[in-house]
């Protein structure tokens, strides 16, 4: 269930006469593009707020790594079948949280796919479909009902030998709220956290206007299908229109169906806006497994969550509340 970064755009203004500036730095964290925005009241102090930010975000990345070794989630997987793990208190709180939105979700978001054997391949190599007994297998060791937690020990255990989690369809949203948070709590008023389109924004620009996000549309880079105001929120933005395979007429994204081993058909893009980047960064990729009646249906029985689809015959689909307004 990886992700890919469509253009999320914002519009900054620093305009003279005015105290506080935008201040911006591009980093590559996490092994992902990461845009850091804040305003202050200096260059100096600028580069401070940024330094807090991305201390944070490498400190959660060696808690979350399941490529470091030296992870409280590698050491997890090792012990998969073996042994619960003693872990900190903030993952175990990342894991508990994880499996809420898996129950949610009916298992489209699931933590444990980290462990789906990589069947599919997506760079043209691929000239048949796996076979259905070669796709039910490569999901044998995934479910997040395998994944057990002791809250009075504060330990996980994955029932399954040869089971993995892995957070890369929470992850960013989840350093990019703990990013915004450590920024608040030293006085940053305004700011912008980009994790390569999983997006947390507070406050207002230095000239006191809204921070703007542009919607795009994924086959014309070009166009946006919106502007929109963000305030103390969150938009995440993901999409399957570059990496996916086409049998019989069918188009397989890269994103495949934890339950089932069969990769999303009928989406390309899919935009949740919300408070909370980690909540939104899990529901986005879910939305493409459950398909576009489904993942409607399902966000507009969510209190504050909404969300922008575009199929794969690039018609655009909103939640309930939110009214486009085309910019060309």
């Amino acid at each position: 269930m990886s992700k890919t970064l469509l253009i999320v755009c914002f519009l900054m203004f620093s305009v003279v006469g005015f105290s506080q500036q935008n201040f911006k730095k591009t980093l590559k964290l996490m092994g992902s593009r990461f845009d850091i925005t804040v305003v202050a009241n200096s260059e100096n102090q600028g580069n401070q707020y940024i330094d807090l930010a991305v201390s944070e975000i490498a400190r959660i990345e060696k808690v979350i790594s399941s490529w470091d070794p030296n992870s409280q989630t590698s050491e997890i997987n090792r012990n998969a079948g073996i042994k619960p793990v003693k872990v900190s208190e903030e993952l175990f709180n990342l894991i508990e949280r994880s499996l809420a939105i898996s129950k949610l979700t009916n298992g489209a978001f699931d933590i444990s796919y980290a462990s789906m054997d990589r069947i599919w391949k997506f760079d043209g190599s691929m000239k048949i479909m796996p076979s259905e007994e070669n796709i039910k297998e490569s999901v044998s060791k995934v479910g997040y009902k395998n994944i057990i937690l002791n809250k009075e020990n504060q330990t996980v255990f994955l029932k399954l030998k040869g089971m993995k989690i892995g957070f890369g369809a929470i992850g960013k949203g989840y350093a990019a709220d703990k990013a915004k948070a450590l920024l608040l709590n030293n006085g940053v008023k305004a700011g912008i956290i980009n994790a390569s389109g999983d997006l947390s924004a507070w406050g207002k620009q230095a000239d006191g206007k809204n921070w703007m996000v542009a919607i795009t549309n994924p086959l014309n880079k070009a166009k946006a299908f919106s502007w929109f105001p963000i305030d103390n929120a969150a938009v995440v933005t993901s999409g399957n229109y570059e990496k996916y395979v086409q049998f019989n007429g069918v188009r397989y994204s890269h994103i495949i169906d934890p339950r089932t081993g069969y990769p999303s058909t009928g989406i390309i893009s899919v935009s949740i806006f919300t408070k909370n980047a980690e909540l939104a960064d899990a529901i986005s990729t879910s939305i493409f497994v459950m398909g576009v009646k489904t993942g409607l249906d399902f966000i507009n029985q969510l209190k504050g969550v909404e969300c922008i689809i575009v199929d794969e015959a690039n018609k655009v689909h909103s939640s309930k509340n939110i009214k486009l307004e085309n910019s060309n």
